[in-house]
């Protein structure tokens, strides 16, 4: 059984708020929830959407068509309607707010009235929101399908999530961040636990700012993350440079969205793939990795602060925004790689340096420092294979392989079923995992990517020699997400 709601209204009308009751209380009854987010830039008016998608079985995609759609105004029809199932229902109703179509939502899927005011207990005006509620709950007698109660025992959250409270398992002491859409829940997560779990969040003036405290607090011997988006992550690489050479140990969240520029502000895209990986100038160290899901934005950030603090480098964590604010239900309990803190009392500089940590310019300790640095990177591609850097689903044996990375894992997984195809992700994008290299070789090689020029295809063919036939390429550019039936048509057509 799958099933999906889409909720449409004007910004301000609360759809994400309906959105994210009913996914709570899907979740509670041991359900499998993903939603995503579709909103413009614009605080009032406009037209937003989400698309809830629940399942007895694990989730984290929507597909093309829905099975219900919650109408908070006329204009959620008009664009809509056509991708209503057929026998699939609208509900709507002039002049009534979000909790009225709670209330006939929780009805039409058998869910309990009780379930849903204990929902409404977690919001601001209980007594009001409860009465609108009732409304809509004894107005609906149609029954759309009906939700029993599951034996899962399941988290809801979405990549901002996941990332936080890696950070906060690692024992982050400081995060510093200038507001940029998708990154800026993060620091919302943090703030809200900052005296609970003893840490600091600092929203700083701009992004030049954030990164330039950032790499202040990490020399103090403080374990320090920062965030932003492409556009902020564009006005931080002169400092990022400044970590290469003065071994900084420092975290940076790069949660990605379409440009160049401002772009298309709130949508998603892949497309700072090359920005993470050749940012600054001269050459340096760093670690670029990728999460798929939140829990992997757990558990790949915990590693972040591992190699930030074992090497003293910038440590790249690649999101973006279906990823960074869909909403996922997973299951309980990441595994969590612990840090010590590394930073050592020195001098640090900007320049290279002697023994002492002042500046030189002789040619012979250039060349100790530089040798010194590539050889720091082969100790970092050493201890990278200690850890997961892809991941292999489907059949192994297929001759048809689907390289993928990042937020398109859930379209790509929850499509997987009776394709006959070797699923690869790539974790680790800096160091590249060499050992991928074995899995793709002779094979009939599907990319799907968030870009218009197939990033990762290129990065493959970089470190590997293997390339990928552009017919053999799916790429998505429209600042939307993969869906899960278009996908596995896509797949299809160029498997052999």
């Amino acid at each position: 059984m799958r099933f999906s709601i889409l909720f449409g209204g004007k910004a301000g009308q609360g759809v994400n708020v309906l959105s994210n009751i009913l996914g709570n209380a899907l979740t509670k009854k041991g359900y499998y929830v993903f939603i995503s987010r579709d909103y413009q830039s614009l605080i009032r008016g406009g037209h937003n959407f989400n698309v809830l998608t629940f399942s007895e079985e694990k989730i984290a995609s929507n597909d093309s068509q829905v099975d219900m759609i919650i109408a908070l105004d006329e204009n959620t029809i008009n664009l809509h309607k056509k991708e209503l199932k057929k026998g699939g229902k609208i509900i709507e109703k002039s002049g009534e707010g979000n909790m009225y179509f709670a209330g006939r939502i929780f009805k039409a899927l058998c869910i309990e009235f009780k379930v849903l005011e204990e929902e409404l207990k977690e919001l601001k005006f209980f007594e009001e929101n409860l009465k609108e509620a009732k409304e809509g709950y004894e107005e609906t007698n149609e029954v759309m399908c009906k939700v029993a109660l599951k034996k899962n025992k399941l988290n809801f959250a979405n990549g901002n999530m996941g990332i936080s409270e890696g950070a906060i398992k690692s024992g982050i002491d400081i995060y510093y961040a200038y507001p940029m859409t998708p990154a800026t829940n993060v620091m919302g997560e943090l703030a809200e636990k900052q005296i609970e779990k003893n840490h600091i969040v600092i929203e700083l003036e701009s992004e030049v700012a954030v990164i330039n405290a950032g790499i202040g607090s990490a020399i103090t011997g403080a374990k320090t993350m920062i965030g932003t988006s492409g556009g902020g992550f564009d006005l931080m690489t002169e400092s990022l440079s400044l970590t290469g050479v003065a071994d900084v140990p420092l975290v940076i969240y790069l949660a990605s969205r379409p440009g160049p520029s401002t772009g298309v502000a709130t949508y998603t895209a892949q497309g700072d793939l090359d920005l993470a990986r050749h940012s600054g100038h001269g050459e340096f160290n760093r670690l670029v990795i990728a999460p798929g899901d939140p829990k992997e934005c757990e558990e790949l950030t915990s590693q972040a602060f591992y190699f930030s603090q074992k090497f003293g480098i910038p440590v790249i964590i690649l999101s973006d925004k279906h990823l960074a604010e869909g909403l996922y239900t997973e299951d309980k309990n990441a595994i969590i790689t612990p840090s010590k803190k590394s930073t050592s009392l020195k001098r640090y500089n900007s320049y290279e340096v002697d023994e002492f940590g002042c500046a030189t310019e002789d040619a012979k300790q250039i060349i100790k420092n530089v040798d010194a640095r590539l050889k720091k990177g082969k100790e970092i591609e050493k201890e990278a294979e200690r850890f997961e850097q892809y991941k292999i689903y489907g059949n192994k044996n297929s001759k048809n392989v689907v390289l993928f990375w990042g937020s398109t894992k859930g379209a790509i997984l929850d499509a997987m079923e009776n394709i006959d195809a070797k699923f690869v992700q790539v974790l680790y994008l800096e160091p590249f995992p060499m050992k991928i290299k074995k899995e793709l070789e002779g094979k009939n090689i599907i990319l799907v990517e968030n870009t218009a020029t197939g990033q990762l295809g290129k990065l493959l063919a970089e470190k590997t020699g293997i390339f990928i036939e552009d017919k053999n390429k799916i790429l998505r550019y429209d600042g939307r997400p993969f869906l899960a039936d278009e996908i596995k048509e896509e797949i299809r057509r160029r498997m052999k």
